[in-house]
Formats: C-alpha cells, structure tokens, sequence
C-alpha cells in the first residue's frame, strides 16, 4: 500500500423527516452497513439517526470521533433537508449522499419512505449553501445498490481527501520551447493543494550535498536489483541513487503542513551537462511507490498522476501523446486482429519516467534524443521498454491559459504489439481517438502530455472532476455523438 495516499475511514449516518418513522431509516441504514461488509467493506454506523440540527450535530461529533475522514449520508425516508445538508458542512471531508427505495408493494402505507422525492430538495438545498457533495447517478436504490455505490464513493473520496492535503514540489521554469505545459497555478489554491516552486540551483545544491551519504549502497542495491538483466549501465546507478535520496529528503523536509507530496521537475536541456544522467529512472521508481514526479515541470500533469495515484491506488504514468502508428505496422499487427482503426491508435511515449513494472523487458539506456547533441556519458539514466498490454485510461486535468479548469477522460487498451521504437513506450488504441484528439485534445488547447491509469477508472475520475468543479470534461465520443465544433460533412471511415 502506498504511504503517499490517505486511508479513508468511512461512516454512515442516517437522517430521518421528523414525520416518518425513525425506525424506517434506522432499519435501512443497519441493511447497507450488512450488505456493505458482505462487499469486503468497513464503515462506521453512527448510532444517532439525524431528525433536526442537535441530532446532527451529535451524530457529526459521533462520526469524527471514530475517526472518519469521509461520510455517507443516507436518506431513509425523506430526509430532513436543513440538517442533512448542514451535516455535510458540519463534517468537512467528502461526503456522499444516497437514498433507500421503496421496498415492497406491500408496504406502501406505513412503510414508504418517499426518498425519491427527499433528494430532489437535498439537491436544492446543498446549492442553496453552496456545500460540495458527491450524489451518485443512481442515488436511490436498494440497500445492496446503495452499498455498490459507497464501494464506489471511497476511491473519489480518497482522491479528494489527497489533493486537500497534497503540496506540489517543482524545480525550475519549463524550457522555452515546451511552454504547452506552463499553466496558471491559481487553480491548485482553488481547489486545495499547495505549491512550492523552486530553482534547478536549489536542486543542484542538495544533489551535491548528498555526494557520499551512507545511504546511497543500499539504494542503489535495490536499483541493480530491480533491473535485473536490464542493468546495462551499472556504474550509473550510485549517481542516481544519490538523486533519488536528494528528493525523499527534500520531500521529507519541505511538506510542511500537507501528508503527501508530488513533484513536477526540470529535466533538460542543461540537467544532463550539470548533473551527468537523466533522472527518468528515478522518476519512475518514485512514481511506482505512489510519488509522483512529472517530467519538463508540468505541474499539472504531476496533479493529473496524482488523481490517478489516488483512484487507482496503484502507479501511474505521464506521456506524451507523441506519434502515430505507421499504417504498414497497422496492417501487419492490428487490422484484423483488434477492432481498432487506424486513426483510433497511437503512440504514446517518454524518455524513461514509467515504472518498470510496467514495462515489457524494462533496460537502462542512455537517452537517444539527447544522446544526439551531449553524446551518451552524460545522457545514462532512462527505464525503456515496450509499455505492457493492459486496459488504460487516458486523462488529464489542465488550467487553461485565463485560469479555468478543463479536463478530458478516455478509456481504452495498450496493444501487445512491438513498438519497435525507444523509451518507455506502447501502442495505445481508444474507439473513435482521431476525432478526440481533433475535437478535444486540439479544439479545447491541451498540451501533449496525458495522465496515464493503468485500468478503466473513466467513472471515478468523471466523478473527482465533477466534484472539483470542473464543467468542461472532454471524452472520447462515439461517432453517433458529434463534437459542436466537428464538420458534420467530415468522413473518418
């Protein structure tokens, strides 16, 4: 498990309209709590069901008490709208709302408890408030559905949980020809993390102050290790390991206030002169243990690998969306074999940041862009190897240029399909990709980095973008939906 993310500590709490009987919200409430457990979860059932403002503030201190960080509030009857939207506010952390649906037939007189219509007002009072909550898209269910959605509800608490106590570490200004990724921060402060932006000069310091820690065998120990046969360069790995240290403790020393950390870091073009490798390796070892670190200071890419570390609770990846797939390689190894057009593939790549795990044969090289114009002794330091076939989501979290949250989403799959290419890269395929990239990539002004999450979290991710206030979520559209600003005349065929 990594360190780097919170442990949400669910509760429940059930509130109950003072003209329906209590017992009804008691008795569902205690319903989704069993069928919740029967899912493998844990949660808190607060024993005060929340009729006016007292009740709710006793139930709150209850739940606080027992150490939640993010709280259900279930509406088993119809729900008394002033104290169930006070009570997330009381709480403070994420909070989800659901609702019970009627149970039977048989038990419409005394036993119907109108929910359906309760969240209809719970809605227009959180707005009255301005209070953020998370309601499900099917708010009102059964108890074994409304605990399916609280299984759901934990990674996009999580992820809310994360960014509210996350500080972003940056080192340099991004280079002058890669200014696609420079971005306003007044965002992060918006929605709750912080940002320390440093020099290359302090990064270089530190390095050269951890020039014989005694630490630095032991790191680069379990470096040769997890290379294994892809050690080609080993007497690199005491240089990398004495960086690698420079930014633990620098992680260590500058959170501050905030539990986690992720950093967005210069890294070309006076890096490799300076410091004598690239530092993707160790980028990616820190990535695979829940610190993300994104290449070129793209601070918001290094947010984005940060929502996905939390939805996921596994390790992500930051890549550009880089080439296309030449159309004879698309004959020989995909058309036919996977339902993909041509223009729903392509390459997606970096010099060496993913996590080895990740990759198919990952190796040590030298950075061949770079390796061009510095030669190879100072350019030693990527991961590469073809990206491992798995499902994937796309993603990314972006600050227009006037200081505006966008964000797109996108499901798809990495091909087992050699890429024969260099760094760490894969053959991604996702339905209907040429248009995206026209229409939302393009159209919306991304820049060409994307989030990568290994898996099909599309929904949770959808749901933490909602929930930080984003209204302009992109995704990858079928050909039946148009995009407004797509020539309805255009042929993708």
């Amino acid at each position: 498990m990594f360190t780097n993310i919170p442990e949400v500590k669910l509760g429940i709490l059930a509130v109950s309209r003072d003209c329906f009987p209590m017992t009804l919200s008691e008795t569902r409430r205690h319903n989704v709590v069993a069928e919740y457990e029967k899912l493998g979860g844990t949660i808190y059932e607060c024993p005060t069901a929340v009729e006016n403002e007292l009740d709710m503030q006793k139930a709150v201190a209850q739940v606080k008490e027992a150490g939640c960080n993010a709280l259900v509030i279930f509406l088993g009857n119809f729900g008394p709208e002033t104290s169930e939207t006070l009570a997330a506010r009381e709480f403070g952390g994420p909070v989800m709302y659901a609702a019970a649906a009627e149970e039977s037939g048989d038990s419409l007189l005394d036993g119907r408890g109108d929910a359906y219509c309760g969240v209809l007002n719970l809605s227009y009072n959180l707005a009255l408030r301005g209070i953020k909550a998370y309601i499900p898209e099917n708010p009102v269910q059964d108890a074994a559905g409304v605990a399916k959605e609280i299984a759901d509800f934990v990674p996009i608490a999580r992820t809310i949980l994360g960014l509210q106590n996350l500080k972003l570490i940056s080192f340099g200004p991004r280079p002058q020809d890669f200014l696609a990724c420079n971005a306003p921060i007044k965002q992060l402060y918006n929605i709750g993390v912080e940002i320390e932006e440093n020099s290359e000069l302090d990064l270089f310091e530190t390095f050269n102050k951890h020039a014989g820690d005694p630490r630095i065998p032991g790191v680069a120990e379990e470096m040769a290790k997890e290379l294994g046969a892809g050690n080609n360069y080993p007497k690199i790995l005491p240089t990398l390991a004495q960086y690698e240290l420079t930014l633990t403790d620098w992680m260590e020393a500058h959170r501050g206030s905030r539990k986690y950390v992720a950093f967005a870091n210069k890294c070309w073009p006076a890096f490799q002169t300076q410091f004598k490798f690239v530092p993707c390796y160790v980028n990616s070892r820190l990535t695979g243990r829940g610190i993300p670190v994104s290449c070129e200071v793209d601070i918001y890419g290094a947010l984005s690998e940060y929502i996905g570390t939390c939805v996921s609770g596994e390790s992500v990846t930051l890549l550009d969306i880089n080439n296309t797939v030449p159309k004879d390689m698309y004959d020989e190894s995909i058309r036919g074999k996977y339902n993909y057009k041509l223009t729903d593939t392509f390459m997606g790549f970096h010099c060496g940041n993913t996590c080895s795990a990740r990759l198919v044969r990952p190796e040590m090289r030298n950075q061949k862009i770079m390796a061009r114009t510095l030669g190879k002794d100072v350019t030693y330091g990527t991961i590469e190897g073809d990206i491992a076939a798995s499902d994937i989501t796309f993603y990314r979290l972006q600050s227009t240029a006037d200081a505006k949250l966008r964000a797109y989403v996108a499901e798809g799959e990495t091909l087992p399909v050699p890429t024969k290419s260099f760094g760490g890269i894969g053959i991604f395929a996702i339905p209907e990709m040429g248009r995206f990239y026209r229409h939302v990539l393009i159209e919306k002004n991304y820049p060409h980095h994307g989030a990568v999450a290994f898996g099909h979290y599309g929904k949770a991710l959808y749901e933490v973008f909602k929930y930080l206030g984003v209204s302009d979520i992109g995704y990858n559209q079928p050909k039946s939906l148009p995009y407004p600003s797509e020539n309805p005349f255009a042929n993708w065929d």
